[in-house]
């Protein structure tokens, strides 16, 4: 799995696991929610930048979004 597909999954899980739309997330981090559900289908790729503001709309440190999962 690549770094693109780790934060998508680790995207969707813990927006989900707050409860929190799409919507609501790219509300809160000033992107679009079409660009929050590429990122989510590993379409598109985040910039430093943009993964600091998805962290920070999130709650979580930016780690939390690349971080893979233990094998």
């Amino acid at each position: 799995m690549d770094l693109k597909e780790v934060m998508a999954v680790n995207l969707r899980r813990i927006r989900h696991n707050k409860k929190m739309t799409q919507e609501e997330l790219a509300d809160r981090a000033g992107l679009s929610a079409r660009y929050i559900g590429a990122i989510e289908r590993a379409n598109k790729s985040a910039s430093v930048t943009v993964l600091g503001r998805i962290a920070e709309a999130l709650g979580v440190e930016a780690c939390a979004l690349i971080e893979r999962p233990p094998k």
